[in-house]
């Protein structure tokens, strides 16, 4: 059994961790690091620590091709049913295709030889979401001083937020697509020639962020490079599928939206469990980062779907950020079986995705 049915981690007691040389703040952000459990994950998993091709282009490849193809059927199938199904396997599948960019920020630039151009050409570009949206932002988010703080891109303390900050973070995906299709058919073409906006787009609308105080630095480098042609490919892919929309249909289009939006939806919710967003700014060790970090293994059945590419094992991918997706599944079960039921590894092991929410929505309505 992995954790109680009331959401309790599994385990109630750690093993004693040796005592930090400064003292720590309350909260997960005081916890201190479980020396055993850091070496154990690294000494453990080192013979699975290779990306491997023959699972990363197949997997992609027949998401996006699945994505794709549903999508079109969601187009041109008459039956409203029908079609409303096509468009829900639609976004299921593409949602799977384009996690595929979180592996692109963590696996080294050549371990899978062009993996990232095919891509950003199949998924990133035709979804408006090139890597560079996540490339040089999400590492932020591992960064041992940043994590949980005001710093850090992708965190906002929502378990000690009001209520109806939930539904509103929730729902504000569904205007994701449209917004992307702004950016790169309207902003990024005119911050070509007007350099002021050209830095606002960037700062504030070149990230898949969760925190509104976070500016992006500008590019520099090879990283400078990829941008631009990055953010050539999509602004020339949204200009034609508005020039097209505007001479044929916009039906194709209303409808590719709206399956995006779902898709946005489903990552807007995996986002909303993937911590317990109890941090309140401070520095954390990596034992609280991961405390702070969810997974949800077997044998929840479901996880797959809502958490694809190994973010079923967040908290572990905390541990082991280089970890390839496939790998995590035997690394959850190695470190397991080797720290035991009553370690700290177990107490980031959760049910599922209900009773996480569940779990949000309590913190929530305490009063404070």
């Amino acid at each position: 059994m992995i954790a109680t049915n009331t959401l309790e981690p599994a385990a109630a007691t750690a093993p004693v961790a040796t005592t930090p040389s400064a003292p720590l703040p309350r909260g997960l952000a005081g916890t201190p690091d479980d020396k055993d459990m850091l070496r154990a994950a690294v000494d453990l998993t080192r013979d699975i620590a290779t990306a491997r091709p023959e699972i990363y282009w197949p997997d992609m490849l027949v998401s996006a091709a699945l994505g794709y193809a549903a999508m079109a059927g969601a187009i041109l199938l008459e039956n409203p049913v029908l079609a409303a199904l096509s468009g829900v396997v639609s976004a299921v599948a593409l949602y799977r295709a384009l996690l595929f960019i979180h592996e692109l920020t963590h696996i080294h630039k050549t371990a899978l030889p062009g993996f990232r151009f095919g891509w950003n050409l199949l998924v990133g570009i035709p979804m408006l979401i090139p890597s560079l949206m996540y490339e040089g932002v999400h590492t932020l988010h591992h960064a041992r001083t940043r994590y949980g703080t005001a710093e850090d891109p992708e965190y906002l303390p929502l378990a000690l937020m009001k209520p109806w900050s939930l539904p509103v973070f929730a729902l504000s995906a569904l205007l994701l697509p449209i917004g992307l299709l702004i950016r790169s058919a309207v902003l990024v073409p005119l911050g070509a020639v007007i350099p002021p906006l050209r830095k606002l787009v960037w700062e504030r609308a070149s990230s898949l962020s969760i925190n509104p105080d976070f500016r992006r630095r500008p590019p520099e480098g090879d990283f400078a490079q990829m941008v631009f042609w990055q953010e050539l490919g999509a602004s020339a892919w949204a200009l034609f599928v508005v020039g097209w929309s505007a001479t044929h249909s916009w039906r194709p289009l209303l409808i590719g939206l709206a399956v995006i939006s779902l898709t946005a939806l489903l990552n807007q919710i995996r986002t909303l469990v993937a911590h317990l967003w109890e941090n309140e700014g401070e520095a954390m060790t990596v034992t609280g980062q991961y405390l702070d970090s969810v997974n949800v293994p077997p044998p929840a059945l479901l996880a797959p779907l809502w958490a694809p590419v190994g973010l079923r094992y967040h908290a572990l991918h905390h541990l082991l950020p280089s970890m390839p997706y496939h790998s995590l599944d035997e690394a959850h079960r190695r470190l397991r079986a080797h720290l035991g039921l009553a370690s700290t590894y177990e107490k980031a092991n959760y049910v599922g995705l209900m009773p996480l929410l569940q779990r949000l929505v309590r913190s929530t309505m305490s009063a404070r």
